[in-house]
């Protein structure tokens, strides 16, 4: 497979599952984000308060008036357009304590946890995942027994602390009651895609499909799996199984003509 090729699928899966895409999508990748990881929560004694200052600091004083509004729901929104979503986050969460229900505190935890995708600091990426592990331990003190968010604080361990295999362990032990959970399937498959265990992916994104054949981004993602191991017969067959079931002519066109290429790529 082509480079060339690779990017040409991804940019199809980008524009029909774009937000499944940023809340998966690899980061910082291999040694490298390990390494930011180890040293910020090496010498990070700071919270994410400090980035907050930090941010408040570098405004203008015509725009800081937004900022410090009394109103969270304004500050939140200033800060989201202002592509700063781990600050919004920040906001949002106290915003979510004032409440002191599960619900919230687990939308609070996805908030810190969706914007380590935005973030450009590495030493912030510690401080957003904690405060995700934070959020999601206070709802789930409140509702122990919801999975999902189990899983969400599970994959807080296997980004973002020093020890991923806590977060494994606790997936894993999840799978023995829950072994349909769409959400543990998709987590599994997709530490797999970001360690490239291709096997395993698509082992996973095969689960999925059985479990919802309606979830229909699981095959774009396959057929993604399928193409880096070269297998492009496997490849179309996934393609054209999404094709059948998404009603989006667009994305239908797009999927044809990439099928096509793959098609012609495998008569040469």
């Amino acid at each position: 497979m082509t480079k060339v090729k690779k990017t040409q699928l991804l940019l199809i899966v980008a524009a029909v599952v774009l937000s499944v895409l940023l809340y998966f999508a690899p980061k910082n990748s291999g040694a490298a984000a390990k390494e930011n990881l180890a040293a910020s929560s090496g010498k990070n004694t700071e919270t994410i308060e400090v980035f907050v200052k930090t941010a408040l600091g570098t405004l203008s004083n015509d725009l800081k008036p937004k900022a410090e509004n009394k109103n969270l729901d304004c500050v939140i929104s200033f800060w989201d357009k202002n592509k700063r979503p781990d600050i919004a986050s920040f906001y949002f969460e106290k915003q979510m304590a004032k409440t002191n229900k599960a619900v919230n505190w687990f939308k609070a935890g996805d908030r810190y946890y969706y914007s380590v995708r935005f973030i450009k600091d590495p030493e912030e990426t510690p401080l957003l995942y904690s405060s995700a592990m934070r959020c999601y331990e206070n709802g789930l003190k409140l509702d122990p027994n919801n999975a999902d968010a189990k899983i969400m604080l599970a994959s807080c361990f296997v980004e973002g602390s020093p020890d991923p295999m806590k977060g494994i362990t606790m997936l894993r032990e999840i799978e023995k009651t829950d072994s349909n959970n769409i959400t543990l399937q998709l987590n599994f498959a997709f530490f797999s895609v970001r360690s490239q265990q291709w096997d395993k992916a698509i082992q996973r994104f095969q689960k999925v499909i059985k479990i919802d054949s309606t979830y229909i981004e699981a095959y774009l993602h396959l057929a993604d799996a399928y193409e880096q191991q070269g297998q492009k017969n496997k490849t179309i067959e996934v393609l054209e199984k999404y094709k059948s079931k998404t009603d989006d002519a667009l994305t239908k066109q797009e999927i044809e003509k990439y099928i096509q290429q793959l098609k012609i790529n495998l008569n040469k």
